[in-house]
């Protein structure tokens, strides 16, 4: 990188990305780790998007947004998982400008997209506990596809507006970023920019972002929770909010870790790190196991695959 005269960022063609603060001998077991835990993404959401095509009792409002979440849990995580491993390796540690910008945009599109899609999810288990009778047609296919095109275009623009902020502030310092992938706050610390009004619209940005989600969500299991309360018998309680107890431990586990890292503040990077792990790879690799493990049609369609897998298996082995 070569910074000539002017603190403009286009002169700015790499950063590094740090990492983890570990001894080098360290470096192995972390890529071990993150192998396994990306190779359990992969297994876990492929496995769950192949289960809802394929099984016709899985054709559902709700198993059509749970294929789209594993499709960008699988993508965003993809997003970090591959660069991080290969650093683990590598010398330089170094990354593009254009490839930081592409990460950077990917990631924020994604995890926006999630967002969205989680209060879809939201809405749709409030018309089911709430309203079962008008559920079917409420909850038709056009809305359902409205929904979560409505996702990925929010993300979309909510990503375009933030990656061009973030890569309009001048670079003037270390090209070093203390994060294990280009995201916001690690870029904020290595620019020289005034960030009053960076900060200033950032903030409006993610009010108009984070909150409408929220409270969707919010308003969404209040409703929930006081319909449920009404239900007289026990087994009927614990059948209702065991529809929506897996969504509600995937949107505490995310929106927990979010929370978590920005409001670590600055001087606590390593914390911001594992509070990131938890979004970027950990997240994506229990939903799969959250709903899979609390949810009887999955449970029913996997036995279903596997059974036809064994099956096939026998078969071969009994013609050779």
């Amino acid at each position: 990188m070569k910074l000539q005269g002017t603190d403009n960022h286009s002169e700015v063609t790499d950063f590094i990305l740090v990492g983890f603060r570990v001894r080098p001998e360290l470096h192995i077991l972390l890529f071990l780790i993150f192998l396994l835990v990306y190779a359990m993404i992969l297994l876990g959401n492929v496995g769950m998007m192949t289960i809802i095509m394929t099984d016709p009792r899985l054709n559902t409002p709700m198993y059509f947004f749970l294929g789209n979440l594993s499709f960008i849990d699988l993508f965003y995580s993809s997003v970090i998982a591959p660069k991080a491993m290969i650093n683990f390796w590598s010398e330089s540690k170094s990354i593009s400008f254009a490839g930081c910008v592409t990460q950077l945009f990917l990631f924020a599109l994604f995890i926006v997209a999630e967002g969205f899609l989680l209060a879809a999810m939201a809405y749709d288990r409030f018309i089911a506990i709430c309203n079962p009778l008008l559920y079917s047609s409420q909850m038709s296919t056009r809305l359902c596809i409205q929904l979560v095109a409505g996702s990925y275009i929010c993300g979309c623009i909510s990503s375009v507006l933030q990656t061009s902020m973030v890569f309009t502030l001048s670079f003037c310092g270390s090209r070093a970023i203390d994060h294990f992938y280009c995201d916001t706050r690690p870029l904020e610390r290595i620019s020289c920019s005034d960030f009053f009004i960076y900060r200033m619209i950032s903030f409006f940005l993610s009010s108009i972002i984070i909150l409408p989600t929220i409270i969707v969500i919010i308003i969404s299991y209040l409703y929930i929770v006081s319909t449920v309360l009404k239900i007289r018998s026990s087994e009927g309680r614990k059948k209702a909010f065991s529809t929506c107890s897996s969504h509600l431990g995937v949107v505490s586990v995310l929106y927990g870790a979010v929370f978590f890292m920005y409001l670590t503040p600055d001087r606590f990077p390593e914390l911001s790190k594992v509070a990131s792990l938890c979004y970027t790879l950990v997240t994506p690799m229990l939903n799969p196991l959250i709903y899979s493990l609390r949810n009887k049609d999955v449970k029913e369609a996997l036995r279903k695959i596997l059974g036809k897998k064994i099956l096939l298996l026998n078969s071969i082995l009994t013609v050779t």
